[in-house]
């Protein structure tokens, strides 16, 4: 176990597909799973407080409030969890493996994607009554979104952004500035734009703001890679998280590894000890004091690979000014 880690109770059996901490409450952590199940924890007194058993892998999970949230998978069903009484319900379906959802706190509407290449929007007060679904020209890989903007990664490297208040149409369509697949995607803590990564070590960094002055300031970086032996190892890179406070951001790959970036230094802050297994996925919390780690195989070796890897494992890390940018005085 990482240096000055919590290691969760009862982890999934599993590969981690998803981890999200409620939108208020700092301790609260929902975990999808590909063993069928999501489960809620209260990370401060690291018990599991809920735990869902539904059908197929779970690979999507949203908050609509801190006791409400909605997950889905691989049968393309949606559903409606009740963190309190651990009720669930079938409130609506997709045509395909639902992989993205996105909770639209501004419109009060709960956004998913699919790999039947449609967006839906549903109303998460009418027990999910689907409002629109528009079609896309790819799969959904990934969405996320902060304030009016909604971002939506797809395959072929295309990207999505729409205005919440104007759903009918993307405000933009953009090409990825990265050669290979689309493995992570995050909305920067201030909504200036988002963060994406790469199955080759790499991370972009894009703004919204179309001119010419703003669109100069975007970056992509090398990272998760080693040189073992005089032979350079590139990892994907599988989980983007950007601090709600200080809008540094971190990431988390196959190689173990979790950095924390500062935005606009283009610097590493800091690189925790290495985790025994891939990181599917990272989160930090509300007020930004943790930051929880999954650990599980990511399948990036085969069946070979799954035989020599270690459990699953959840960890939750306390935060210190590692996680500051340079010279903050907030």
């Amino acid at each position: 176990m990482a240096e000055n880690s919590t290691l969760l109770n009862s982890a999934p059996t599993d590969s981690i597909s998803l981890l999200r901490f409620a939108p208020s409450n700092p301790n609260g952590l929902l975990v999808s799973s590909w063993d069928s199940t999501v489960r809620l924890y209260d990370v401060a007194a690291n018990e599991q407080r809920a735990k869902f058993d539904l059908r197929g892998a779970q690979l999507a999970t949203a908050f609509s409030d801190d006791k409400h949230a909605f997950s889905g998978g691989v049968d393309a069903q949606l559903n409606s969890l009740d963190l309190e009484t651990q009720q669930h319900n079938a409130v609506g379906k997709h045509n395909d493996t639902i992989s993205a959802m996105s909770y639209l706190k501004n419109s009060n509407s709960l956004a998913t994607g699919s790999w039947d290449r449609t967006l839906r929007l549903w109303d998460p007060r009418a027990s999910g009554q689907e409002q629109a679904s528009h079609n896309l020209p790819e799969r959904v890989y990934y969405m996320d979104s902060l304030q009016n903007r909604l971002v939506i990664a797809l395959a072929s490297r295309l990207f999505h952004v729409y205005d919440i208040r104007n759903m009918a149409k993307p405000e933009q369509t953009r090409e990825s500035s990265l050669k290979f697949m689309t493995r992570a995607l995050a909305c920067m803590a201030d909504g200036a734009g988002f963060a994406t990564a790469s199955v080759e070590g790499r991370i972009a960094v894009e703004y919204f703001d179309m001119t010419p002055a703003i669109q100069d300031k975007k970056y992509a970086f090398k990272c998760h890679r080693q040189t073992i032996d005089d032979v350079d190892h590139v990892w994907p890179v599988n989980s983007l998280a950007f601090h709600p406070i200080y809008n540094t951001f971190a990431s988390a790959g196959s190689d173990g590894t979790v950095s924390i970036w500062d935005l606009k230094l283009k610097k590493r802050l800091r690189q925790y000890p290495k985790y025994p297994n891939a990181i599917p996925s990272i989160a930090f919390n509300a007020d930004g004091s943790r930051l929880a780690v999954g650990v599980s195989y990511t399948w990036d070796n085969g069946e070979e690979g799954a035989k020599a890897a270690s459990p699953p494992s959840i960890h939750v890390r306390p935060l210190g000014d590692e996680v500051k940018p340079k010279g903050w005085t907030g």
